[in-house]
């Protein structure tokens, strides 16, 4: 390394050579351990990058995006000197470069926090609001990335997003995620992401609202489920998943969101990307389920919807799919059936009871527990699904769990319910909206 270092610095014929392959050895841990601790490296590469000979500058800047990917916080403070070049390296002309400076800037504010703090006065926001509007699909890829990583920072709610919500960021990264693959599927992934991250913190939602986030967004996924039947991108799920959050987030956190999506295609849209994701992205169907409980959750408008698309069998389908998503299937199922008797009328009418049979056999207390809740409010107000729960056997499968320590309050009263069915019991309903994984 110390020879390696020495040819660059001799500034012979050869540098380019040896800067090449001090490049290639900085992809070592150990060996970038041992060069940022030789007194000038990185004043000399600095030397390298700011130079007028576009070949050096390059290659220096590639030595710096080795050093970048250390997963060692000394690696990155040593790299603090070279992070107000970065910036103003973002405006020039050559793509490759940018793309290569932000790329460096995103790995050293994942490992540091003294280099993020050394960047905010530095002005690394508005300088990322400039980016934002370049024609260039790898230099917006790259700007995502550099945003993605800066607001996943535990100091990003209070120092950062801020900085963020006055810029002209938010309404830029919402424009490139809705132009979806027309931009380029990796930055529309990227400040998808970003976009999460900002609704995640809780601060910025009105102003995401403001914008028309959710109309936004809603529009989005209704286009990305008219790719499903054709041939659907390499990597669709990845974009996907990150709008799903953000719509199910925005909806948590706001009430009276839901009017202003209250469009059915949005539901079809749903069981669409279910279908297509089904079996090869599973972890979609979870997101999928986490919006649609969040829709459900207090407005009757998609309650309906669902049963009047005769949407319903596909959703009880998905109950055997995995654990979390018996929970939240049923967890939809007691939004509607929470609604009242008319809705509890057409469930019971749907075959809904020979499936949840199967379910209270299940070694899961947390899914029986919802699966008792959904009876519950069923046996509450349609009095019919009780009858019909018994002649079907479901008093014995309710007994089973009078021994359950945190099951038995529950099975004892739905087995007094079902001797009278008219009676009431001391469940208290659980139909509130539920914030997606941040």
């Amino acid at each position: 390394v110390l020879e390696l270092l020495r040819g660059v610095q001799r500034g012979s014929e050869d540098r380019k050579r040896s800067l090449s392959h001090l490049r290639w050895a900085l992809q070592n841990k150990e060996t970038q351990q041992k060069f940022v601790r030789l007194d000038g490296s990185i004043r000399t590469l600095i030397g390298l990058f700011t130079s007028s000979l576009a070949d050096m500058q390059m290659e220096a800047a590639r030595c710096l995006h080795e050093l970048s990917h250390s997963s060692d916080p000394a690696v990155a403070e040593a790299c603090l000197p070279v992070t107000s070049y970065l910036l103003t390296y973002l405006s020039g002309q050559s793509v490759e470069f940018t793309e290569l400076c932000l790329y460096t800037l995103g790995n050293l504010v994942v490992e540091s926090e003294a280099v993020r703090k050394q960047l905010l006065p530095q002005g690394i926001i508005p300088v990322l609001a400039s980016c934002i509007q370049s024609p260039h699909e790898a230099v917006l890829e790259g700007l995502g990335y550099v945003l993605s990583q800066l607001l996943q920072a535990k100091e990003a709610p209070t120092e950062i997003i801020p900085l963020v919500l006055d810029s002209v960021l938010p309404q830029h990264m919402l424009r490139l995620v809705c132009s979806g693959l027309k931009a380029g599927i990796g930055a529309a992934v990227e400040f998808a992401w970003c976009l999460h991250y900002i609704i995640c913190s809780h601060t910025a939602n009105a102003a995401l609202l403001s914008l028309g986030a959710l109309p936004a967004l809603t529009s989005l996924l209704l286009d990305l489920a008219s790719e499903i039947p054709q041939d659907a991108p390499e990597g669709l799920e990845l974009l996907v998943c990150p709008v799903l959050r953000c719509l199910s987030n925005l909806l948590a956190e706001e009430t009276g969101c839901e009017d202003q999506i209250q469009d059915e295609r949005l539901l079809i849209a749903l069981f669409l990307i279910l279908q297509c994701f089904l079996q090869q992205h599973p972890f979609i169907v979870q997101e999928c389920l986490w919006l649609l409980n969040n829709l459900t959750a207090d407005e009757p408008f998609f309650c309906s919807a669902l049963l009047s698309l005769d949407l319903l069998p596909a959703l009880l389908q998905l109950l055997p799919c995995s654990q979390m998503a018996s929970v939240l299937v049923l967890t939809v199922l007691c939004n509607i059936a929470e609604k009242g008797p008319a809705y509890c009328q057409q469930l019971h009418q749907q075959p809904a009871l020979p499936l949840l049979l199967p379910t209270l056999t299940l070694p899961n207390p947390e899914v029986v527990g919802q699966c008792l809740e959904l009876l519950h409010l069923l046996f509450l107000h349609w009095p019919e699904a009780a009858a019909d729960f018994v002649r079907q056997g479901g008093h014995q499968a309710l007994e089973q769990h009078q021994s359950t320590p945190e099951l038995q309050e529950r099975a004892r009263a739905l087995l007094n319910m079902v001797g009278q069915p008219l009676g009431a019991s001391a469940f208290s309903p659980c139909h509130a909206t539920l914030s997606a994984f941040s």
